[in-house]
């Protein structure tokens, strides 16, 4: 059973930093594209970051240059490095595996919070 575990959440103040974890079960992790998303109060859950299992990484506008996605394939795990964080990140930030032959998993989501 894939079960992606977020962490990492917490209260910042702006133009601090973050970084998430995600840790999933599951076998041939390598081979998963993992995403990040978020969703704010009121609003649609929309991407923040998705990386393929050959390590390419797309960004939405609002994360480039700002955001930084990662995995390390020996410890099932992908992380968010967020910097220069404004309020306008505050958010559920969500993690998604994409598991070939099987399908999409979310997870419980974590809490970010950026005080102005």
């Amino acid at each position: 059973q894939v079960r992606p575990v977020e962490s990492g959440g917490g209260l910042v103040q702006a133009g601090g930093s973050l970084r998430l974890s995600c840790a999933a079960s599951g076998s041939i992790f390598s081979s998963w594209t993992m995403g990040w998303y978020r969703q704010a109060p009121g609003k649609q859950r929309e991407l923040v970051a998705i990386m393929t299992s050959g390590g390419t990484t797309n960004y939405a506008d609002s994360a480039k240059g700002r955001f930084t996605m990662s995995r390390d394939d020996a410890k099932n795990s992908v992380y968010l490095r967020m910097n220069s964080l404004k309020p306008e990140d505050t958010a559920v930030y969500y993690c998604r595996a994409i598991v070939p032959m099987s399908g999409d998993y979310w997870g419980q989501g974590t809490q970010v919070t950026v005080s102005s």
